[in-house]
């Protein structure tokens, strides 16, 4: 009896190897792949300082170049009240990470032809139908803003969701106050400005609220950061016939080998989990149970392995390790500029990075050209980042890969993506 058992676990323990294998990019020595070892340091003595200060407690990065991995290292504190070392494997709550995640998902089922790019939201979610829009006229005599509501020129479409050209906004950023005042009552927007957790609300619920609030602005005619992915989400669903993270995890995180991604975590990964410092003021959001939704717009949760699989597959064109879940042609036209011809008061480089520069695509910041953002990079270079202090980026003709990954709520996560993006390329030689 002894020897059946014997031989199952050396087969069991042969595919435990072989998929903990599987879920890394390969990895090299930077000189294989153009990049300085002694420069890159400078990433890894630029974040221990930063630890050292306080500034975030603990941080993993990783940089990656012509498919393989030159850089990976974590620093500091998984969790510092705990004594917890950062990890390698250490899973973040991503946030606003999530998005790109979703976008995905919907050209997924563009490529699938459940959707098509035109289609209004009303016909996936009919409660987004004859949408009213808050529009401010400025009274010169008493110096003030009044606002009007009027209808909605158009409906939005699937299109807008993917670029933020809805007319949804964000409760914390928007200045429009009758949608600010309304997203509060709806119970989508906390008034302490911190990023609604709408994990409590199953979808209808969260559909219904949304939809009885007014519009920021006309569909179609201004970029305005919003809960268009969280709306988005819905349309997944709608379209697919199933949950979010169900769909997420059939056609991206299981061919991609996203172990660790998704919507919450089972106990035993939440040891793994990344927390902010003792005593910082912002909360985060709770990942230990399902949630009642799952949140398009800033739900998800992911390792800094995982994720570099995903930028991965972008750059290569919607393939990885021969699993390919998108085609190359949609992948281009996700990366492509899409606000032509469209307002943006605030710019999609402005609010990631504090620099113009960037357009926005479906669903990701597009660069413009190499010479106008006060960051290093190259022309159709696209990235986004989340809420807690994570960041990616994908250089397609540098070859180049970049994903931070810390647990730090901070107005000056923007600096450290500026820093950690010009460490990266000023460690390019070739």
């Amino acid at each position: 009896m002894r020897r059946p058992i014997s031989l199952l676990v050396c087969v069991a323990l042969t595919l435990v190897a072989t998929i903990a294998w599987a879920q890394a990019l390969p990895s090299v020595r930077p000189e294989q792949v153009g990049l300085s070892p002694e420069r890159l340091d400078l990433v890894s003595s630029m974040l221990r300082a930063e630890i050292e200060k306080g500034k975030f407690p603990g941080a993993v990065a990783l940089v990656g170049r012509k498919g393989r991995v030159a850089y990976f290292e974590a620093f500091g504190h998984r969790d510092k009240a705990a004594g917890a070392p950062m990890a390698r494997d250490t899973v973040f709550r991503i946030y606003s990470m999530t998005k790109p995640l979703v976008s995905v998902a919907a050209m997924m089922l563009m490529e699938d032809g459940k959707l098509v790019l035109t289609d209004p939201v009303s016909k996936f979610l009919p409660q987004f139908s004859k949408l009213q829009v808050s529009v401010p006229q400025v009274d010169s005599t008493f110096a003030r803003v009044r606002y009007t509501l009027v209808p909605a020129e158009r409906e939005p479409t699937i299109q807008d969701l993917l670029r933020h050209t809805s007319g949804l906004a964000y409760g914390e950023l928007t200045m429009n106050s009758p949608v600010k005042e309304g997203y509060a009552r709806a119970g989508v927007y906390q008034p302490d400005g911190l990023p609604f957790d709408a994990r409590g609300l199953t979808p209808a619920e969260q559909v219904e609220r949304m939809a009885k609030v007014p519009l920021a602005q006309q569909p179609g005619t201004v970029w305005e950061y919003s809960l268009s992915s969280d709306v988005l989400g819905r349309v997944v669903e709608a379209a697919s016939g199933v949950p979010l993270g169900e769909f997420l995890n059939k056609r991206l995180f299981t061919p991609l080998k996203m172990v660790d991604s998704g919507f919450w975590l089972e106990k035993e990964k939440m040891a793994r989990v990344a927390e902010t410092a003792p005593g910082h003021p912002i909360k985060v959001i709770d990942v230990s149970a399902a949630p009642k939704n799952h949140s398009g717009g800033a739900g998800a949760v992911s390792t800094t392995m995982d994720f570099a699989r995903f930028c991965q597959m972008l750059l290569n064109g919607g393939q990885l390790d021969g699993a390919r879940v998108m085609s190359r042609t949609t992948v281009a036209l996700m990366t492509s500029d899409h606000l032509a011809g469209i307002s943006t008061p605030s710019t999609p480089g402005e609010l990631l990075l504090g620099t113009r520069g960037y357009t926005f695509g479906l669903g990701f910041a597009v660069r413009q050209g190499p010479g106008v953002a006060a960051v290093p990079g190259s022309a159709g270079e696209f990235m986004w980042a989340g809420f807690a202090g994570t960041y990616f980026w994908v250089d397609p003709k540098e070859d180049v890969v970049g994903v931070l990954m810390t647990a730090a709520p901070s107005p000056e996560r923007a600096y450290y993506r500026r820093l950690f993006k010009q460490l990266t390329y000023q460690a390019i030689t070739d």
